[in-house]
Formats: structure tokens, C-alpha cells, sequence
């Protein structure tokens, strides 16, 4: 499984853009499993932080019982819509995937804001799998860019 900072080392440049992706919006969309195998969208915030992923919910949550029971998790960017004047100027959109494992070490959740008063589950995700799905200059193929664990970096041009 792989950090973030492992993900940056390998494909720097699809990182640094998954990053901007990421960073346009402060609320992402969260794929986690329910307990009978189908799925559950969540709304949820990611931080990119000391070479991790990060993600975190209130205690008790739905979605971090999911994740508690299995941790397979998406997540996904928002999707701003592209100019139709301009198909080729559309920053794309980004997702990841992987497992999120709880982290419940104290100092690290207080690193994250937690307190006395405030604790929530945090997780941290190893990361499977990268995707940027975006356009080319001229708008004429659609392009995804991705990194699978094991299978390392690809990029295929749909028209």
C-alpha cells in the first residue's frame, strides 16, 4: 500500500495535480460499503497532510462504522463544469481509492484538531489507486490518467 508522499515520489506530476483537483473545493464525495455490500455516498473533507490522506468524521457516523467494518474506501472531487466554449480549459476531475485504516493514537488525532471536548474517528487511507479524468487541449478526447498499486502508472485517450 502506498502514503501519499509515495504517490508524489513515483508520478509527481499526476499528484500535483490530483492535489489541485482536490484542493478547489473543501467537500468531496466518499464511496464506503454498508453492512449488506451495497454502497453508501457521504459527503466528507481530505486532507493532504505529512505525506498521508487523511479523513475524518463525527463519532459514531454511518460512514465511519463502514469504514470500521470494511475499509474500502473512495473518495472523489467535486466536478466543476467545463466552458463549452473552452472543453479543453476544464481542470478535470480527480479520485482515489484505497483502504482507510482508524488511527486512534491520541497525539496524532490531537495533531488533527482533536480534544477533550471534540474527538472524532480519523482515518488515514493507503492509497490503491489515482485518477485524474480530464480532456485534451482541444477538447476532442477525453483522457484518464491513473496509478494502480502494482500495476504503476497509465494514461488511455478516449475519443
Amino acid at each position: 500500500m502506498a502514503t501519499w508522499q509515495d504517490i508524489e515520489k513515483e508520478i509527481p506530476e499526476l499528484a500535483a495535480r490530483v492535489l489541485a483537483i482536490m484542493g478547489r473545493n473543501k467537500h468531496k464525495t466518499m464511496a464506503t460499503l454498508r453492512r449488506d455490500g451495497s454502497p453508501r455516498i457521504s459527503g466528507t473533507e481530505v486532507e493532504f497532510e505529512a505525506g498521508e490522506v487523511w479523513i475524518g468524521s463525527m463519532p459514531g457516523a454511518v460512514k465511519a462504522l463502514d469504514l470500521c467494518r470494511d475499509p474500502r474506501v473512495a473518495i472523489h472531487s467535486a466536478s466543476e463544469e467545463p466552458d463549452e466554449a473552452n472543453p479543453g480549459g476544464w481542470i478535470g476531475d480527480a479520485k482515489l481509492a484505497g483502504l482507510a485504516v482508524e488511527v486512534t493514537d491520541p497525539e496524532v488525532k490531537a495533531a488533527h484538531g482533536a480534544t477533550a471536548e471534540r474527538d472524532f474517528h480519523l482515518f488515514r487511507v493507503d492509497v490503491r489507486e489515482v485518477v485524474v479524468t480530464g480532456v485534451d487541449e482541444a477538447g476532442e478526447h477525453l483522457v484518464i490518467e491513473m496509478w494502480h498499486e502494482g500495476a504503476g502508472h497509465r494514461v488511455v485517450r478516449r475519443r
